[in-house]
């Protein structure tokens, strides 16, 4: 990889901007592999690089191998404005970059931006983000079920129903039952 310390990153931009899926697949792997081993200085300027090629992480499986392990960490302990830049984009992997950054912040116990997030993205047209969000709820209610039925509970109706059977997947089947009829 010819990354030096002044963040220049031409070989991973290089396969990042390949049309070959795998080849994007391995820069991101490498940024994940780097953003791991580095120092605080170098995550800042991982975070800036993946923020800026975020539009070329393009595929479902490129997002959700990356965006909590460098956009999520990052963002663990810093404000996360950019993070609800992405949430609104018109990019449909930019949003799930959003969403799926969460993960970090899940298990942390740290739900709050999951569900702002899965606010915004609740009339998302793209059956990939009602996946994700549904996902992410899944995980705050692996954490705790009671704090994700809550939210289910004032936004259950307005959800597509991808997104809403992929956030009760885990509960009882007569619980589950209840909220697809309505009945919660």
């Amino acid at each position: 990889m010819n990354a030096n310390a002044g963040g220049n990153y031409l070989d991973i931009t290089k396969l990042l901007q390949s049309k070959i899926h795998e080849e994007r697949l391995i820069a991101l792997l490498i940024l994940v592999h780097k953003f791991q081993s580095s120092t605080a200085d170098e995550h800042k300027k991982i975070f800036e690089y993946y923020f800026k090629n975020s539009k070329k992480v393009n595929n479902w499986d490129l997002v959700d191998l990356s965006a909590d392990k460098i956009v999520g960490v990052y963002l663990l302990t810093r404000p996360r404005v950019k993070l609800y830049i992405l949430a609104r984009s018109k990019n449909i992997w930019q949003r799930r970059i959003a969403i799926i950054a969460t993960l970090q912040f899940i298990k942390h116990n740290q739900f709050k931006d999951t569900f702002n997030i899965a606010k915004i993205l609740l009339h998302d047209e793209h059956d990939l983000i009602h996946k994700a969000v549904g996902w992410m709820l899944r995980e705050v209610g692996k954490r705790s079920m009671e704090i994700e039925e809550a939210f289910l509970v004032t936004t259950y109706k307005q959800m597509p129903r991808t997104m809403l059977r992929y956030a009760i997947e885990r509960f009882p089947e007569s619980r589950r039952k209840q909220y697809l009829r309505g009945q919660i």
